[in-house]
């Protein structure tokens, strides 16, 4: 190939065309870099809670994966011809990622009627919700309805196909209405390797207008900027913007007290927040430990479609979870003789069953799940020990 400069006719170098200048892309890009200077002089530091370097480094990653999130779903978006992305993975964390599970998400006209086929390819719970304000790369403000497999018609082999639209279907409906801006869907797994560990597991997914609107023009410069400009507004939506609660107004399941759980109304409506699941019920803490400290958790599971709980940071994210232990399900806990179990999340290896490692974070969150409970929880009891106490 000829790496050459490009020259004109007289010989000499060509002077680069000013009018690239002025193309509604560039000024995006620009924004964007605006945006990101806006970020770290406003978002990383003591006003969120990042007051030593690896807090701070946390932030920075938070939005490099926002950033490699927003390029990936939001950028290239056509509502008229929608596409079920991975949201998450071992390399791209946010808003809360669960080692057993994967999520899609597409967007969508909510004026749009579409076809969704896919297979529950072993899961034991796979659902779809959609959300309202998640337009635009905006984050979701809440959801407006969802479906779960045991309200739609799953074949023998494990297949399905359902109707999102704002007309009712005899079958297998997921309503849309005005606001709707995206479908999530969730697939859990209790295996003893957390499914989200395997880079290469896909869950068979595919959604498509109704209608075949015909193909998509190439991306011009308009079509450029206003993707720019979604990723732009989803990065901020997952920095800036993101709403720092005080604990009066945080769901009632999330406990005000450290290193331990809040038990009195973990079954609470979810569906006024966003990405969250409406068949969940939750219960979260934030732990602080020393190095030489051990968080021992003692309970049960309630009778219940799956149950988890894992450890995040600040921002939501999971420690590195391939080659370390950072969240237990059911199939991977070692219970008591009466079906009890003790969990101790440690720095380092207690020398005990059920450790979930805090990979040398001193401070984050604890967070359970449990799926269409059909019993309330009992009380999940936390204490902090020393941890050579253990083992």
């Amino acid at each position: 190939m000829d790496r050459s400069s490009p020259t004109t006719g007289t010989g000499t170098t060509a002077a680069p065309a000013t009018a690239a200048a002025g193309d509604a892309a560039a000024l995006a890009f620009a924004e964007l870099a605006a945006v990101l200077g806006e970020i770290e002089a406003g978002y990383i530091g003591p006003e969120r809670d990042m007051f030593s370097s690896e807090e701070r480094a946390a932030g920075r990653n938070l939005i490099a994966n926002a950033l490699q999130h927003g390029f990936q779903c939001w950028y290239p978006v056509d509502p008229q011809r929608p596409l079920f992305q991975r949201w998450l993975s071992t390399t791209k964390k946010l808003l809360g990622d669960n080692p057993d599970a994967v999520y899609y998400g597409a967007i969508v006209d909510p004026a749009g009627t579409y076809r969704i086929r896919g297979n529950v390819h072993g899961a034991c719970y796979t659902s779809f919700s959609v959300e309202t304000g998640a337009q635009e790369g905006h984050l979701s403000k809440g959801v407006i309805s969802t479906l779960n497999d045991t309200e739609f018609d799953v074949a023998a082999d494990g297949s399905y196909e359902i109707i999102a639209s704002p007309e009712p279907q005899p079958s297998n409906w997921l309503r849309l209405e005005p606001g709707a801006g995206s479908i999530t869907t969730r697939h859990y797994w209790e295996w003893e390797r957390s499914v989200a560990a395997d880079p290469t597991f896909h869950v068979p997914l595919w959604i498509e207008p109704v209608e075949a609107p015909g193909p998509a023009a190439p991306m011009d410069d308009a079509a450029v900027a206003a993707g720019i400009q979604r990723v732009i507004n989803f990065v901020r939506g997952a920095t800036l913007d993101f709403p720092d609660l005080p604990p009066e107004v945080m769901p009632s399941w999330v406990s005000n007290e450290v290193n331990q759980f809040d038990n009195s109304a973990y079954d609470e409506s979810n569906t006024e927040i966003g990405y969250a699941a409406a068949d969940n019920a939750y219960l979260q803490t934030r732990y602080e430990l020393g190095p030489d400290q051990a968080l021992v958790m003692r309970g049960r599971f309630p009778r219940c479609r799956f149950a988890n709980v894992v450890l995040w940071n600040h921002r939501l994210q999971t420690p590195p979870y391939r080659y370390r232990r950072v969240s237990l399900n059911r199939n991977q806990v070692h219970y008591e003789a009466d079906g009890s179990f003790e969990m101790v999340v440690a720095h380092r290896d207690p020398g005990v069953p059920n450790w979930i490692d805090a990979a040398g974070l001193p401070s984050g969150m604890i967070f359970w799940r449990f799926l269409l409970p059909e019993e309330q929880t009992p009380r999940i009891e936390a204490e902090v020990v020393d941890v050579s106490s253990l083992g």
